[in-house]
């Protein structure tokens, strides 16, 4: 996902880019040519990430570290490409786009093979859209595709095999195109004017992000689009060019204090524990300055001093060099093991898939840095098959292990292939949804059919005429179960909402008017939620109407935190009643699609009989008494 220096003892181009290297700052490891502080910055960005995949409640905004690998990339990409400049008088851009495949495309070949085949022998839901994501992967252009086919990056109902490749798709695009723009931007004389232009370009993509972002939609398109995501890679640049002294001068920069490092990441931390995924904070400044910190802890790091060389203790410095590979497998092998094994979301097996998935990953990403990236950043691609052919010539050993490697490159080749021959079309969880948007749309049709037959004296409404349900593909799923047992109920409901946008929603709904006595929420499937989002619904919807919360129902680490916040919350308002979806499902998981979420028809009876159960507990409310009638003495005459 990230670059990394490479290490003075490679001969050949690799040691031509270390010393490129060397004189973009003075200050970096001697002993193995590489910059100081940063694989102990890669090793905490990418544990971050990894921990907001395995348990997204524990670090909600993890997903930050991200953005701490693309300052890192903009920075050593620009480094290296000013230092060339600066040695040779050129940058031969045939040369940095070969090494930019080189270093990112050979550890893709096994993941995607290996993936594909074990996607192929579970089966299901998993191969949905493979091929979308195949191309995605292969063409570098996975967050655009994700984008065109309205994927989401946040969705906890889609187990979608290489989500993880969209920040690839997002760094490779700025590989292609940063080069050409660089070189533009060094005919400027001026150096200030030049880091100017750099950091104007930083700012206007964090602007964009900031324009498209839509508080209570789904935030993918401005989390995974090159212009809105890009300001990192450009402040990674701009650090580049501030760092990078004409060689002799000594007017070099200051060295930053080593508080100042600890400080950065300090901030960097608070981010990763607070920043809400669909928040408008994270997108207007939170990301932004997640970058500023990075680049700070980067210049704290290489510009000397015990900072660097405390982030590169030696279990650090292991993770960091191995980044790439444990970025690219975690996601994948987590997928693969939900659902390959699946059963009934409770702590204990959450934590035993994600100890499970961190032993594969690291184990993938080893063998891949050792057997792999190692072999092929220190002879390229054809010293490793020249390698190859040297072994099989050797001896019967050598002839066998060459042999057992082609064999199972056919098998996962086959698998592949495979995979993509027999992947459906839809996932079990779309046609549930599409099933419940079609009763949607028929129930809209005969209401304005009967609005336009409707006698001068209306007739009485039924109960769901006194019903606004807002929800998430769950709700979705069961719209006709809900219509049918509430008829005339108005649904708002969609894939990958979280609880974040329904106080948006119903405030939109009041203020035209159109939201009814009772109020149904079910919004906890796709992630964690806070109270403050639940005291805010509880103001929008006023003190005169009644609320229903559903809880969730999903193999997710956050599932437990949501259900026990909706049933507090219930327990301490008298207006808000919990309808247990949960408990009503979870004796009848075989009524579920494929990924264990969605109801079908006669789930989804049960999920609206959930909420028939609640509205009946509101219903047998004692009315609440005014002030002064619990009075024991009589008034006086």
């Amino acid at each position: 996902m990230v670059d990394t220096p490479p290490s003075a003892t490679s001969p050949s181009n690799s040691a031509r880019e270390a010393a490129g290297t060397s004189a973009l700052v003075p200050t970096f490891e001697k002993r193995s040519g590489r910059l100081a502080g940063l694989d102990g910055l890669r090793a905490i960005a990418v544990i971050a990430v990894v921990i907001y995949h395995f348990f997204p409640s524990a670090l909600p905004g993890g997903f930050i570290g991200v953005d701490v690998f693309f300052v890192i990339s903009g920075f050593l990409i620009t480094g290296l490409l000013v230092s060339e400049r600066t040695r040779t008088g050129r940058v031969s851009l045939r040369n940095f786009w070969q090494r930019r495949a080189r270093r990112l495309v050979p550890p893709l070949v096994p993941l995607i093979l290996l993936s594909c085949t074990a996607a192929w022998l579970i089966g299901g839901d998993v191969l949905v859209g493979l091929g979308a994501q195949l191309l995605g992967a292969v063409t570098f252009g996975y967050n655009w595709i994700s984008i065109a086919g309205d994927a989401s990056y946040f969705a906890a109902d889609q187990p979608e095999l290489f989500r993880n490749l969209w920040s690839l798709a997002v760094e490779e695009q700025f590989y292609v195109i940063w080069p050409l723009l660089l070189l533009a931007i060094l005919l400027i004389r001026s150096a200030r004017l030049r880091l100017a232009v750099v950091a104007l370009l930083a700012v206007a993509s964090m602007l964009w992000m900031g324009v498209l972002y839509q508080p209570g939609a789904d935030p993918t398109r401005v989390y995974y689009g090159s212009d809105t995501h890009s300001f990192g890679l450009f402040t990674g640049a701009a650090l580049a060019l501030l760092l990078r002294r004409p060689a002799g001068l000594r007017n070099e920069l200051p060295r930053l204090r080593p508080w100042l490092g600890g400080a950065a990441l300090v901030g960097i931390g608070i981010a990763a524990a607070v920043l809400p995924e669909g928040g408008t904070e994270t997108y207007r400044g939170g990301l932004a300055a997640v970058s500023v910190l990075t680049a700070v802890a980067i210049w704290a790091g290489v510009r000397g001093g015990g900072f660097g060389r405390a982030l590169d203790v030696a279990p650090l410095r292991y993770i960091g060099e191995r980044s790439y590979g444990i970025y690219l497998w975690h996601w994948p092998v987590l997928v693969l093991l939900q659902v390959g094994l699946p059963g009934p979301s409770t702590p204990l097996r959450v934590a035993l898939i994600a100890v499970l998935a961190t032993v594969l990953t690291l184990a993938a990403a080893g063998a891949s840095y050792r057997w792999l990236e190692q072999p092929v950043r220190r002879d390229g691609i054809r010293g490793v098959v020249g390698r190859l052919r040297t072994l099989w010539g050797l001896h019967a050993k050598g002839r066998v292990l060459v042999a057992v490697l082609a064999v199972t490159v056919l098998l996962v080749s086959g698998g592949t292939a495979a995979a993509l021959a027999t992947a459906p079309a839809t996932a079990t969880a779309e046609v549930e949804i599409e099933r419940g948007q079609q009763a949607l749309d028929e129930a809209a049709k005969a209401a304005a059919e009967a609005a336009q037959q409707a006698a001068s004296t209306p007739a009485p409404l039924p109960g769901g005429d006194l019903i606004t349900a807002v929800g998430d593909s769950v709700m979705l799923a069961s719209a006709a179960e809900l219509q049918t047992t509430f008829p005339g109920i108005s649904i708002d409901a969609a894939v990958s909402r979280g609880m974040y946008s329904a106080a948006g929603i119903l405030e939109e709904l009041a203020r035209a008017g159109t939201l009814r006595p009772i109020v149904v929420v079910g919004l906890g499937t796709n992630g964690p939620i806070k109270a403050d989002e639940l005291i805010e619904i509880e103001r929008v919807i006023g003190p005169d109407r009644k609320l229903i919360l559903v809880n969730a129902y999903a193999d997710r680490d956050w599932t437990e935190g949501v259900n026990a916040s909706l049933a507090d919350f219930s327990a301490r308002n008298r207006l808000v009643e919990l309808a247990n979806w949960h408990d009503a499902i979870a004796p009848h998981t075989d009524l579920l699609a494929g990924d264990g979420v969605h109801p079908g028809p006669t789930g989804s009876q049960i999920y609206a009989d959930a909420v028939t159960t609640a509205l009946q507990r509101l219903a047998e409310l004692p009315p609440q008494r005014l002030p002064g009638e619990n009075r024991l003495q009589p008034a006086a005459v």
